[in-house]
């Protein structure tokens, strides 16, 4: 039934063993994730943002790994959507703000020059009433100062809940806090949701970028997603940069910051650091 459920309702599944064996694996696994909250299992890695056409490092997108006592490094899509169905994602949420905002005023410290950090929010988290109030209680408990936070939102859940994502976001956006929607160009915005959004920031999709060069559509959908953040005065990063082809494309279209594999892939805080100081060489076209 759970099975039938999952694949969209209105159809049916034969039970086999390995729905039995699913089961189980979710039930330990959320016990695992439990535990894991109060065992501080979780470490944090970060994808450096650079400037375009410098390539100099000015932000940290904050990326979630579960150091798992028997699986290893978990990476989020085996253990977020479970987070988000169990409420886990809020104390987890949480936790990841205050880390992140921690690690922004240590590597500051150190005389390392990042702008800001950029945390993504999870749907459930913007549905809970109390989210501004917990954005700033953060902001004051670390000391961080509210104009070098971002949060980063998905397209997805805004075009699914306009209304309340607006609302929420107005609240949080009145704290100093920059906002910026993630994977741009995969859920079906509405250009009249999109102009109320109080936003800093779209990213570029990686879906589009990853075959320039090759792909015509995708090549079109970028322009156009860099040339409509431009029209609203927005700032514009590309994801998942992997190619010194990509990088001109994006560059010589007016993108202003990029973020990828060809800059850094994600690392832990002892890795950006020592990137920070030695700097990123990026390669010729």
């Amino acid at each position: 039934m759970y099975k039938a459920k999952e694949e969209g309702k209105n159809c049916y599944q034969v039970y086999s063993s390995e729905l039995t064996e699913a089961a189980i694996e979710k039930v330990q696994l959320e016990s695992d994730l439990r535990r894991a909250v109060e065992r501080n299992e979780f470490i944090l890695y970060y994808q450096p943002q650079v400037t375009l056409p410098a390539g100099k490092i000015v932000a940290m997108e904050t990326l979630v790994r579960w150091q798992h006592p028997d699986l290893g490094l978990v990476p989020p899509d085996k253990f977020i959507p479970l987070c988000e169905e169990t409420g886990l994602i809020v104390p987890i949420g949480e936790w990841i703000l205050t880390a992140a905002c921690e690690q922004l005023l240590t590597w500051r410290k150190q005389g390392m020059g990042v702008r800001r950090i950029a945390v993504n929010l999870s749907g459930h988290q913007i549905q809970q009433k109390n989210l501004p109030e917990m954005v700033e209680k953060v902001l004051l408990e670390t000391g961080c100062p509210s104009g070098s936070l971002e949060l980063e939102i998905t397209e997805g859940f805004i075009m699914q809940h306009p209304e309340q994502a607006i609302s929420v976001l107005q609240q949080i956006r009145k704290l100093g806090v920059e906002l910026s929607i993630d994977d741009f160009g995969t859920g079906h915005s509405s250009l009249n949701y999109l102009k109320r959004l109080p936003i800093n920031r779209l990213k570029v999709d990686r879906s589009f970028v990853w075959d320039i060069g090759e792909n015509p559509d995708g090549e079109a959908i970028t322009r156009a997603i860099i040339a409509m953040g431009q029209s609203l005065n927005l700032n514009i990063t590309a994801e998942g940069i992997e190619t010194p082809e990509q990088r001109e494309f994006v560059e010589s279209h007016g993108c202003n910051e990029a973020q990828g594999f060809l800059f850094s892939r994600p690392l832990p805080a002892e890795g950006i650091s020592e990137l920070l100081e030695r700097g990123i060489s990026i390669p010729e076209i």
